[in-house]
């Protein structure tokens, strides 16, 4: 990956980025950018990356709806993470082959 940063005075076009903002238990807000979604059954997860650090760990979500709205959700069921992470992993690796 580049060291280029991307802001508001690049030289060159962007894709458009799904920005979400995520906020700890502590206050402290996060920029996270959806790379990625996936499907498991009848739940969707999100794989987000933190936009002021995209080296860092992905995070991956459970997307629930809430009335009209989708809501980001921590996985906490194990045998739910598990499942999500073999399915992540299986993602890679294709991604990977490609």
């Amino acid at each position: 990956m580049s060291d280029h940063v991307h802001d508001e005075n690049c030289q060159h076009e962007h894709e458009e980025e799904d920005i979400i903002v995520l906020t700890d238990e502590d206050g402290t807000e996060y920029k996270m950018v959806l790379v990625d979604s996936f499907a498991i059954d009848d739940r969707e997860y999100a794989i987000l990356l933190d936009r002021d650090d995209p080296e860092d760990d992905a995070v991956i979500l459970r997307i629930d709806t809430e009335g009209e709205d989708e809501v980001l959700v921590n996985i906490e069921d194990e045998a739910e993470w598990e499942q999500v992470m073999n399915k992540y992993e299986e993602l890679v690796a294709e991604s990977n082959n490609e």
